[in-house]
């Protein structure tokens, strides 16, 4: 059994298209992108996204339609996979609840699945919350700076993304507490509503 065990991350191309492959490029990431028939020609953007990512992401191309077929194809794969890799964690990108009952019986069985609707929110991106206020503004800078293109652009949504960073143990008052200190030393600007970020350059 390794000790960094696989992340495997199922992404289901007909249902959602994530913009933060970005996240996958460091750590033990396999990549699978599960294509519809109807997706035969695969978008330039999505190539270049997962080019980065070289022997780690490849491609699922489903030549028959039907009710569900991409779906099954997903759950396929994680009981091949998980045959050949038992402490492995699996991802699966949809917005599909469908997959939920299966996650759940899955589970019953002492296998690590989860569902997320974006790469951001995956369980392996979440940190307990720390414990001082420069700790909580280094994981938050973190996080954004990942985040690459898709970081949150109303004060809203800035806020519902540290709470879920966080475990969604930071309560109200820690969360505007956050803001404050991320505004107050020029990271996080909000005017309107509308939040823009200066952040530290990513390492490439």
């Amino acid at each position: 059994m390794s000790a960094n065990p696989i992340n495997y991350v199922l992404i289901d191309y007909e249902n959602v298209q994530p913009k933060d492959f970005n996240l996958l490029k460091d750590g033990s990431f396999k990549i699978k992108v599960f294509l519809g028939p109807n997706q035969a020609k695969i978008p330039l953007h999505l190539v270049t996204a997962l080019q980065p990512l070289g022997i780690n992401a490849d491609y699922v191309s489903l030549e028959a339609t039907g009710s569900n077929a991409l779906d099954f194809h997903i759950a396929f794969y994680i009981g091949k996979l998980s045959c050949q890799e038992p402490s492995a964690h699996f991802h699966i990108i949809s917005k599909d609840q469908g997959f939920d009952p299966l996650i759940k019986y899955l589970r019953g069985k002492d296998m690590l699945v989860e569902r997320t609707e974006r790469i951001a929110d995956m369980s392996c991106f979440k940190h307990a919350l720390p414990t001082t206020i420069e700790a909580q503004i280094g994981a938050a800078v973190t996080d954004l700076v990942r985040r690459n293109s898709s970081k949150p652009r109303t004060e809203k949504t800035l806020r519902s993304t540290l709470h879920a960073l966080f475990k969604k143990e930071a309560s109200e008052e820690q969360l505007s507490n956050l803001i404050h200190h991320l505004r107050e030393r020029g990271i996080v600007r909000v005017e309107g509503g509308k939040v823009s970020y200066r952040l530290p350059v990513s390492p490439a």
